[in-house]
């Protein structure tokens, strides 16, 4: 099939762009660039481009929700093939200002979730070698 276009950026609102910008630009990588006080793009080495823009009276996502204020969407990022990687990466969004959601049954469904600091979901995924 054709596409009609080419996907620009996912663009996630929050409270305060810069520091959400920073918060996954020490997960995935990369350097903000401020458009202005209230748009921040982040361009991932290899992957897509973030944007985070402010939104007056902003409420996050509840995880898990289904009858309102639901995720809405989340991002997975691949943390490493064993869980001594995942678990490294696992204290390492710890100490950047993510709060775990569901760390039950990673065996089961190799991945764990979290919130960013500003409440989105996000997981961080083992990677399954073939």
């Amino acid at each position: 099939m054709t596409a009609v276009a080419r996907l620009r950026a996912v663009v996630l609102d929050c409270p305060d762009p810069g520091a959400l910008a920073a918060f996954y630009a020490a997960v995935a990588g990369g350097t903000p660039r401020t458009g202005d006080e209230d748009w921040v793009v982040l361009q991932i080495p290899g992957g897509p481009r973030l944007d985070f823009q402010r939104a007056e009276g902003y409420t996050p996502p509840e995880w898990p929700r289904a009858d309102r204020n639901s995720q809405q969407f989340h991002l997975d990022f691949d943390a490493g093939s064993t869980w001594a990687e995942v678990d490294a990466a696992h204290e390492k969004v710890l100490a950047l200002g993510a709060r775990p959601l569901d760390l039950e049954d990673r065996e089961k469904k190799d991945f764990q979730v979290y919130a960013d600091p500003a409440g989105h979901p996000f997981c961080l995924c083992r990677i399954e070698e073939p």
